[in-house]
C-alpha cells in the first residue's frame, strides 16, 4: 500500500498559489514524492490522498483517494458524499420487470453466478446462501472513501459521484456516473449518464448511453445512445442505438439498431435484427411474463415475439409470433409468420451458412483477458445433440398420429409435413456429426461422468447432476463465497471434453443395445466426420448461392458489359 504523508507548510502556500483550495489541509494526504506542481486551480474538500504522480486540474475531489499516474482534469465534481459500496449489491430486475428474478450484482460476479440466482428460485435455501456471500462482499467494499486506481484518465466529466474506479479507466466527457464500481480497464465515453452500476473489466459504455441499475460484463460494448436499465450483460455482447429493460444477456448477445427494444427476456449468442421487439404487452396480472431465447437465436428486421415464448436454440425468427410458442426441444429451426400463425420449419438452419459463421466467429471475437465467464464454444455437445435427439423423437410421433398429414401443430406451431421430413434428415445428420465429434475427444473416466440431461448455464455447457451436486454444496456450507463457486464450475469445464466424451458413449451405446467395440467407436468416430462434410458441403452451398451473380443486384452501376460488374461485385465483397 503506497504510504502517505500530510502536507508540508511549504506544499501548502505553493499550492494555493497555484489556485487550489482546500477545507482542510490536514485532512490531505500525499505521497513522499508529492510535489505541488501535481494539482492547479483545484478544491479538495473531506479526505484526499493523491498518489505518486497522479495530477489534479481545475476539478473538485472530495473524499477519494486518486492512484498514482491518474489524471484528473476539468471534473465538476469527483465526490464520495457518504459510505458507500459502489453499487455491490444493488439489486437488479432481471428477466422479470416485476423483480421476481432479482439478482445482486457485485465486482466479480460471473454469468454462471448470475444464472443461478435469477433461474433457480425453486431453491430458495441455495438463494440464501448466496445472499449471505454477496452481503459480506458488500461489507467488505463498503467505504467513506471514493477511489480511483492506477495510470486512470479522467477528463471533462461532471458529475462522479460514489464511484471506485479500478486501474488504466478512461472517462472522457461523461456526465454522471453514481453509485458504480469501474473494473480496470473499462472506458466511459461523453455523456454518459450511468447509476448502480457494476462495469466488469475492459467494459466500454460510451457516446451518450444511459444506464441505470445494470451489471456490464467483461469486454461488452454498450454505445451509441443505447438506453439499459434493470439488465445483465455478459462477456462480449455489444448494444447500439437500442432499449433494454430487465433482460439477462447472456454472453455475445447483440443489438445494433436505433428502432430495437428488448425486455423482460433472457438472451445468449443472440442477434437482434433492425426493428426487432420483444415485448411484455400482457398486463393482466402485472409485468409478470417473460421470454427465453437460447443460445444462438437470430431475429429477423421487424420480427416480434410476445411473451411468454420460448425458442430453441440456434433458432431464426422472422415475422410476428404472438401465440406464445414453446420449440425448445427443437434446435436450429425456422420460426416464420405466414397469414398471421407461426410456422416451423425443423432444422432448417443446420443447412445455413449463418449458422456455422456465427459459431466460427465467436472465439475469434472474444476480446476478454480475464475471461470470468465460462464460455463453451463447441459445436457439437451433449446440450444441444440431446436437443436434436428429442427432436426426432418429437417428429416420428407427429408422424405416426397422422401420416398423410399435411401440416401439424406443435406447441403453438404450424409445421408442414414437407418441413417435418426434411428436420428429421438434417437432424439426424447432425447427430450423427455431434456423437462422433465427442467421441474422438476426451477420453473415459469414471470420475467425469457426463450421463443425464445438460444445461446451457449462460454460456457454459454442464450437466445437470453437476449443477445440482454445486448448489447442494452451496447448501451445506461447503462454498463460503462466489469465488468458491466460479471454481467449481472451472473444474467441470477443465474436463469438460471427458464428460463429453462420457455422454456421447452412453448414447451410442443405447443406441446400438450393446457396449461398442473399438472397431465401432472408430467407425463411429468417421461416419462423425463423413456427416459433418455433407452438412458442411450444404452450408458451403448456401454460401455460393449468397456469393453468386444472381446476388450482384445494384452492382457496376456505370458498367457497360457483365464483366465489369462482376469485377465490381467480387471487388467489393472480397471474393475471386
Amino acid at each position: 500500500m503506497t504510504p502517505f504523508r500530510t502536507l508540508t507548510a511549504e506544499q501548502i502556500a505553493s499550492l494555493e498559489a497555484l489556485g487550489n483550495t482546500a477545507e482542510d489541509w490536514s485532512q490531505v494526504r500525499v505521497s513522499e514524492d508529492f510535489q505541488p506542481f501535481q494539482l492547479q486551480q483545484s478544491r479538495l474538500e473531506g479526505e484526499v490522498r493523491i498518489g505518486s504522480e497522479a495530477r489534479i486540474i481545475h476539478s473538485r475531489v472530495r473524499n477519494c483517494q486518486i492512484g498514482e499516474g491518474s489524471l484528473i482534469e476539468d471534473v465538476t465534481a469527483l465526490e464520495c458524499r457518504h459510505r458507500s459500496s459502489f453499487g455491490n449489491g444493488v439489486g437488479v430486475a432481471t428477466m422479470n420487470e416485476c423483480g421476481g428474478r432479482t439478482v445482486r450484482i457485485f465486482d466479480t460476479m460471473s454469468a454462471q453466478m448470475a444464472y443461478v440466482m435469477a433461474l433457480y428460485r425453486h431453491r430458495p435455501q441455495t438463494l440464501a446462501a448466496l445472499e449471505r456471500m454477496i452481503d459480506r462482499r458488500v461489507e467488505e467494499r463498503q467505504s467513506e472513501i471514493g477511489r480511483v486506481g492506477r495510470n486512470c484518465r479522467i477528463v471533462g466529466a461532471r458529475f462522479l459521484r460514489e464511484v471506485c474506479i479500478g486501474d488504466e479507466v478512461r472517462i472522457d466527457g461523461a456526465s454522471l456516473l453514481e453509485n458504480a464500481t469501474l473494473c480496470d480497464g473499462v472506458e466511459i465515453g461523453v455523456d454518459v449518464k450511468a447509476c448502480d452500476l457494476i462495469a466488469a473489466e475492459g467494459a466500454r459504455i460510451g457516446n451518450g448511453s444511459t444506464v441505470e441499475r445494470c451489471f456490464v460484463g467483461e469486454s461488452c460494448i454498450l454505445d451509441k445512445g443505447f438506453t439499459a436499465a434493470e439488465s445483465l450483460f455478459f462477456a462480449n455482447s455489444h448494444c447500439e442505438n437500442g432499449e433494454a429493460a430487465s433482460i439477462f444477456a447472456g454472453p455475445y448477445t447483440v443489438s445494433h439498431h436505433k428502432s430495437s427494444l428488448l425486455i423482460a427476456g433472457m438472451f445468449s449468442f443472440f442477434n437482434a435484427g433492425s426493428g426487432s421487439n420483444q415485448s411484455n404487452h400482457l398486463f393482466k396480472s402485472g409485468a409478470v411474463h417473460q421470454s427465453v431465447h437460447l443460445r444462438g437465436c437470430k431475429f429477423a428486421s421487424g420480427a416480434y415475439i410476445m411473451s411468454p415464448a420460448l425458442e430453441g436454440a440456434f433458432t431464426m425468427v422472422m415475422g410476428h409470433h404472438s401465440y406464445h410458442h414453446d420449440t425448445s426441444a427443437l434446435p436450429y429451426s425456422y420460426l416464420i409468420e405466414k397469414e398471421g400463425r407461426s410456422h416451423l420449419m425443423p432444422g432448417a438452419n443446420l443447412a445455413s451458412y449463418g449458422a456455422v459463421r456465427d459459431i466460427e466467429k465467436w472465439p475469434a471475437r472474444d476480446r476478454r483477458k480475464l475471461k470470468r465467464d465460462v464460455i463453451d464454444f463447441d459445436e457439437y455437445n451433449p446440450y444441444v445433440t440431446q436437443a436434436m435427439l428429442d427432436a426426432v423423437n418429437i417428429l416420428h410421433t407427429l408422424q405416426e398420429q397422422d401420416p398423410d398429414a399435411e401440416v401439424y401443430t406443435y406447441n403453438k406451431t404450424l409445421i408442414r409435413a414437407a418441413s417435418l421430413q426434411r428436420g428429421l434428415k438434417l437432424y439426424n445428420k447432425a447427430i450423427v456429426a455431434a456423437l462422433g465429434s465427442m467421441l474422438d475427444r476426451g477420453e473415459s473416466n469414471p470420475r467425469h461422468n457426463g450421463a443425464g440431461r445438460w444445461i446451457d448455464a449462460a454460456g457454459q455447457y454442464i450437466t445437470r447432476q453437476a449443477m445440482r451436486e454445486i448448489l447442494d454444496a452451496v447448501d451445506r456450507g461447503e462454498l463460503t463465497d462466489p469465488t468458491a463457486v466460479d471454481n467449481r464450475f472451472r473444474v467441470f469445464d477443465v474436463h469438460y471434453d471427458d464428460y463429453a466424451h462420457s455422454w456421447a458413449l452412453q448414447v451410442y451405446t443405447s443406441l446400438l443395445g450393446h457396449t461398442p467395440t473399438v472397431g465401432e467407436l472408430n467407425d463411429a468416430i468417421q461416419a462423425g466426420r463423413n456427416a459433418h462434410a455433407a452438412l458442411r458441403e450444404m452450408t458451403d452451398a448456401d454460401h455460393r448461392r449468397d456469393c453468386s451473380l444472381d446476388m450482384a443486384v445494384g452492382y457496376g452501376l456505370d458498367c457497360d458489359n457483365e464483366e465489369d460488374r462482376r469485377r465490381d461485385y467480387f471487388a467489393v465483397r472480397g471474393l475471386k
